[in-house]
């Protein structure tokens, strides 16, 4: 895994740190050895700890090459939460603080989160996703840890809406085998979220040797599944979780199903009346008027 230190952010900082300022300096020393603070400070807080200007902070992130500062601290963010152990989330939320109003807390967190998706989602790259699902005779969707259930929930519905859905548990080794003698013009769907399991990278290595078109869902433009993606779909969080955050990835996905389904005119229809019978036939779904 690369290091916060190895990341090409971090290595521009130290490596152009005798062509700044003395005040940028400080700066860059600062976001160097404290990344996973610096995260959390606004442009105020940022500047006090250096003490150095807001005006100044601006200038450096703006010949760091970013648009803003919120843009220089998601990519912070995506690199702090790669390298993050499940003791430093908890150290990092205090959890034991007390009186804390943390159903409050949560609820902004999301709103934050889903701002940040309809800020930075590519509407171009979804709409092409979209097209791929409609088109594709065979959808696998592979899913591993915290993101089976979100592939599970996306494989399920897909299969409301069309055929040749199946849905994989990347940890279980017969994943190779599902996808080597997979139908070659399958789109293989991989969901993936931060910390990235192994598994699913080398299934993503899988899948482009076997020339399949394969679209990762992450979290993150830093997830190493994006490298091997025809297609990628990235869902960025603003705020770093403790056990994870599925709102922004299955909000997209809940995008996706509508749009497809728009796609399908009658033939939904005829689909869904297919499953509706089955339900009734063989009493799978809950049923007020056999209550």
């Amino acid at each position: 895994m690369v290091t916060i230190q190895e990341h090409p952010l971090m290595k521009k900082i130290a490596e152009n740190r005798s062509s700044l300022t003395p005040k940028g300096r400080i700066l860059g020393d600062y976001i160097l050895k404290n990344p996973r603070k610096v995260v959390f400070m606004t442009t105020k807080e940022l500047a006090a700890a250096c003490e150095v200007s807001e005006a100044t902070v601006v200038r450096f992130v703006g010949q760091a090459g970013f648009d803003g500062y919120s843009d220089f601290l998601q990519t912070l963010r995506d690199l702090v939460d790669t390298e993050l152990t499940l003791a430093d989330r908890v150290d990092l939320t205090n959890l034991n603080k007390p009186g804390a109003n943390r159903f409050q807390q949560e609820i902004f967190r999301e709103i934050d989160n889903l701002k940040q998706l309809y800020k930075s989602v590519d509407m171009d790259s979804v709409n092409e996703v979209v097209d791929r699902l409609y088109q594709s005779p065979a959808l696998y969707i592979v899913g591993s840890r915290a993101s089976y259930p979100i592939a599970h929930y996306m494989g399920w519905l897909l299969g409301k809406i069309r055929q040749n859905i199946r849905t994989l548990k990347g940890s279980d080794t017969a994943c190779i085998d599902c996808l080597t003698i997979a139908p070659a013009d399958t789109l293989v769907v991989i969901i993936a979220t931060s910390r990235y399991p192994n598994e699913l990278i080398r299934l993503a290595k899988h899948v482009r040797r076997l020339g399949q078109k394969l679209v990762v869902f992450s979290d993150s433009a830093l997830c190493p599944l994006n490298n091997f993606a025809t297609l990628k779909l990235v869902a960025p969080s603003k705020h770093i979780p403790v056990f994870g955050n599925p709102t922004n990835i299955t909000c997209l996905i809940n995008y996706l199903l509508l749009e497809l389904a728009g796609r399908y005119g009658d033939r939904l229809k005829a689909h869904q009346e297919k499953l509706e019978q089955a339900y009734r036939e063989n009493d799978i779904l809950f049923n007020l008027d056999t209550f």
